[in-house]
């Protein structure tokens, strides 16, 4: 167990995985559920576990569409896509592939390109 990948973790998340009851209410409304090995209620007990490593190796954090449905049926609040994204950005980050330079988003912008991208983007790897 890396307790300062977990800390990273949760500290990117913002969830609190102590709360979930694993009933299993998020897993249960994911879309993506058959594409995934470890499910959104799996992820917040494993990160609880500090068993990061596995779900960084696991294809599942690219599976995961962050759609937010498992947020909106979780009754504690627990924020599963959140969990599913800090893990995400803990693996591209251990790949070195996160950098984003201001100066690029220039040359990114088109007509059909939403502003919203761009600066989801910029926030999500520039941390």
């Amino acid at each position: 167990m890396d307790n300062k990948l977990k800390e990273q973790v949760l500290r990117s998340s913002g969830a609190n995985v102590l709360k979930c009851m694993r009933c299993g209410k998020c897993s249960g409304t994911c879309p993506s559920y058959d594409e995934m090995e470890y499910h959104p209620h799996q992820f917040v007990y494993m990160v609880e576990k500090g068993d990061i490593q596995t779900l960084m190796d696991s294809k599942s954090i690219y599976k995961c569409l962050t759609c937010f449905a498992c947020v909106d049926r979780c009754p504690r609040g627990v924020e599963p896509a959140k969990v599913v994204e800090a893990v995400r950005l803990a693996a591209v980050r251990q790949q070195g592939n996160n950098h984003l330079i201001p100066d690029q988003i220039p040359d990114m912008l088109d007509d059909d390109l939403p502003q919203q991208a761009i600066v989801t983007a910029f926030r999500k790897y520039t941390k």
